[in-house]
């Protein structure tokens, strides 16, 4: 059977580019990429250590696409080692409503201790530190 090693991107449909482009930034400590295609148009994408998330806009997605676009469906998981009091503090320093945890869950590898925040368009971010 063939074999997969890693994620390497994914994509999330928002209503806001700019907006959505300001949260990961400001929030999350995301990088902005903007990258060419074949067809000569920029696209907007977001990075984070060896990983990105290429942004749609809402009505306007690029071909191929989920057959079902939609803003807000999203549920990322991303693993941090700052610790999740840290990112605490941070998100009431910034006035982002902390949706639920600190609450231990399960990992792709393990035990997780996680907070969940909602980005612009309702997408459910969770934060983790393994345990």
């Amino acid at each position: 059977m063939p074999n997969l090693t890693s994620l390497d991107h994914l994509v999330l449909t928002v209503r806001s580019i700019n907006k959505t482009t300001a949260f990961y930034r400001t929030v999350l400590g995301m990088t902005l990429d903007q990258f060419k295609v074949a067809d000569g148009s920029t696209r907007i994408a977001l990075k984070f250590g060896q990983q990105k998330i290429n942004l749609h806009q809402t009505g306007a997605e690029f071909d191929p696409k989920a057959a079902h676009p939609l803003s807000g469906s999203g549920d990322l998981c991303f693993l941090s080692d700052t610790p999740i009091a840290d990112w605490v503090t941070h998100f009431v320093a910034l006035d982002v409503p902390i949706e639920d945890g600190p609450i231990p869950r399960t990992g792709a590898t393990g035990p997780i201790m996680s907070i969940y925040i909602r980005d612009p368009d309702g997408n459910l971010i969770e934060i983790a530190n393994p345990v």
